[in-house]
């Protein structure tokens, strides 16, 4: 008996520990183009518990968390927002749960960005913190609209500053005469609402009329749209071109400069819809690679992938590659259909033995490599017919050759290698499934509104998109620019009355791009 413990009563129950407190991190997502992040954004966003977001910090940096709860504090001016006092709350009520916060900010967590205030209420309550910086907005949206912010010849020294003081109120007109002529470049955040008077009052302050002046809207994203002109008419040319916010205001000579260092909102591609109707998972890549084009990636399905239709013939396939002299994979998804099976058997790179690898082009290889795998053969063109070509000049008559590939692909590969006497071995190594439904309806309207290009990386990609636009695809997509990665999906196109508007000569997406680019600049 314990010498608090009265006779007659029971063990005393432990009073409960509470949990150990949790950390947050204030992370600067930077501004637009997601891949502006800093690598140790990116590494705290997979490890974070919880994140609470931004309206300003771009979508796809979500793609970086799923193991997060997600949490959306955004505010923009026209919706309802999260007051501060909420978000400070909510802040400290998942670090006294004992979670590992991300308070993912757009931009710069501090610059005017109200991360100090929140720090602020972290450090009263004891909650350890860190600050990770992140590219303030004016620095990327003047970077990304070709205009530099300082130069020796134009400006040496720059001013940020808000279009609102600390309670919402507007600073006076005479606050903006006194800043007129003391600093060379003005960069006014959250000063759309009143950029006539703020314009006004620099040019009363003694600023020239005819300064050069410009705002940027949606800085470093695609969506981008840049109006210049000077402080006596640039609130004339916003009103015309229809911008709102979130826009950055640059007042100085260095925006002259933005004639010669202009270098992102005029490639062939900025601004263009690119409708990308791969899987999810596929599609990330590509789209990434359209935003450093300029383009605005739309991704939405047309097909939908599944498991093999008999797990079980899989399964027999991966434990016998090793008797075959060649394992051909002819796309990325049959490598990671084959190495799933691998794994939930135990196994590795051993199944296949003494066996050769091929694939059918350089984005299989690539799936392969991810496995530990070096192709032993990468056909020099992404078609079955080449690949046939490069595998009979090395093989023998007679070989065995296993093929794990999607239950529906074409013929053409096995009967060639059939023809030349080969034994050849077909495994559905999974399934695709055209969208029905409100998914086909999301790929309807988004090819209708939003897209301006169609990405066709095969033919049952074409398939899947003429099925769900219907009895429309012949009008829909005949209004659009169909780009087709080779030969093969163009004849497919083609079969449904539709003419190709580009089609790559190197049969990679890469080879796609370049090739769009090429067509819509030659047409500039």
């Amino acid at each position: 008996m314990t010498s608090h413990q009265k006779k007659g009563e029971g063990p005393a129950v432990p009073a409960e520990i509470p949990p150990k407190p949790g950390r947050v991190w204030l992370l600067g997502a930077g501004p637009g183009d997601p891949d502006l992040i800093t690598w140790r954004g990116v590494q705290l966003l997979g490890e974070a518990e919880v994140v609470m977001h931004d309206a300003l910090s771009h979508p796809d940096l979500l793609e970086l968390c799923p193991q997060a709860e997600i949490v959306d504090v955004g505010k923009l001016y026209g919706r309802r927002a999260t007051p501060q006092f909420e978000i400070n709350a909510l802040l400290l009520r998942y670090a006294k749960q004992g979670k590992n916060v991300v308070r993912l900010k757009g931009g710069d967590p501090l610059m005017f960005a109200r991360g100090s205030e929140e720090a602020l209420a972290l450090a009263e309550a004891k909650i350890t913190f860190e600050i990770v910086p992140g590219v303030t907005s004016p620095v990327a949206a003047s970077a990304f609209a070709g205009i530099s912010l300082t130069h020796r010849d134009a400006s040496s020294s720059v001013t940020f500053i808000t279009g609102s003081d600390k309670k919402g109120k507007e600073w006076s007109d005479e606050a903006w005469k006194k800043l007129a002529t003391a600093t060379g470049t003005i960069c006014v955040f959250m000063g759309m609402r009143r950029i006539a008077a703020i314009t006004r009052a620099i040019v009363e302050g003694g600023r020239r009329p005819q300064t050069p002046a410009a705002v940027v809207q949606w800085g470093a994203r695609p969506e981008q749209r840049t109006v210049v002109g000077t402080l006596e008419t640039i609130a004339d040319e916003v009103e015309k071109a229809g911008l709102s916010n979130p826009a950055i205001i640059i007042v100085g000579e260095v925006v002259a400069l933005r004639d010669k260092l202009r270098w992102y909102d005029n490639r062939p591609l900025f601004g263009r819809g690119v409708l990308v109707p791969r899987p999810v998972h596929q599609a990330r890549e590509t789209a990434r690679a359209l935003r450093h084009r300029g383009a605005v990636p739309i991704m939405c399905p047309a097909i939908e992938i599944l498991g093999p239709p008999d797990p079980a013939q899989l399964q027999e396939a991966v434990q016998t590659a090793k008797d075959y002299d060649w394992v051909v994979f002819t796309s990325a998804n049959g490598v990671t259909a084959f190495f799933s099976v691998v794994r939930a058997l135990g196994l590795d790179a051993r199944v296949f033995g003494l066996s050769r690898v091929a694939a059918i082009g350089p984005k299989t290889s690539q799936a392969l490599e991810r496995f530990g795998i070096h192709a032993d053969l990468v056909a020099r063109e992404f078609v079955a017919e080449r690949l046939v070509e490069d595998l009979l000049r090395v093989t023998k008559e007679g070989a065995r050759i296993l093929i794990p590939r999607a239950s529906e692909a074409r013929e053409i590969l096995p009967e060639a290698l059939r023809r030349a006497n080969l034994e050849v071995r077909v495994v559905a190594a999974y399934q695709t499934f055209h969208v029905k439904g409100e998914a086909a309806k999301l790929l309807q309207r988004q090819i209708k509104e939003d897209a301006e290009i169609v990405l066709f990386s095969s033919s049952s990609m074409v398939d899947a998109v003429v099925q769900a636009l219907g009895s429309e695809a012949s009008e829909t997509l005949g209004q659009r620019t169909l780009a087709c990665i080779g030969p093969v999906t163009a004849a497919t196109l083609r079969n449904y009355g539709l003419e190709p508007s580009v089609e790559a000569s190197v049969y990679t997406m890469e080879g796609l791009l370049d090739a769009l680019e090429n067509m819509f600049g030659s047409a500039a």
